[in-house]
């Protein structure tokens, strides 16, 4: 088995799609629009095949996103290198997005930082 796919419903999904296109390489689809509910969707690949559908519709709710609660908390992208995980941060800082943590060796021996996206989500990035 294999994961095919992790969907994440956001408030701005073109802003969305752009921020895993510019920082993570993703490649969006043309997306998807179903005007009888107004839901709309794209799927995001990414260099290694795995896909993040990001998907918005009418009306969602929208509760604090703490840090340390139950449920999908990060996603990691592996980044290759130390410098290219310390470069990426530094530009996603420079860039206006919260870095809550690293750069930074884990106790468990990961090299990692995490910062917060634009719709308030943990984003881990990893050698």
């Amino acid at each position: 088995m294999k994961i095919e796919h992790v969907a994440m419903y956001v408030n701005d999904l073109e802003k969305t799609k752009e921020f895993f296109i510019n920082y993570f390489n993703g490649k969006a689809n043309d997306g998807y629009h179903n005007p009888k509910t107004g839901f709309r969707s794209y799927f995001l690949t990414f260099e290694d095949g795995c896909r993040l559908e990001i998907m918005n519709k009418p009306a969602m709710e929208d509760p604090q996103k703490a840090l340390t609660r139950t449920g999908f908390i990060h996603i990691a992208f592996q980044a290759g290198t130390k410098e290219n995980v310390d470069s990426l941060t530094i530009q996603l800082k420079q860039d206006g997005y919260e870095v809550i943590s690293g750069p930074r060796t884990t106790g468990d021996g990961y090299y990692e930082s995490c910062i917060i996206d634009l719709e308030g989500n943990q984003i881990e990035i990893t050698i």
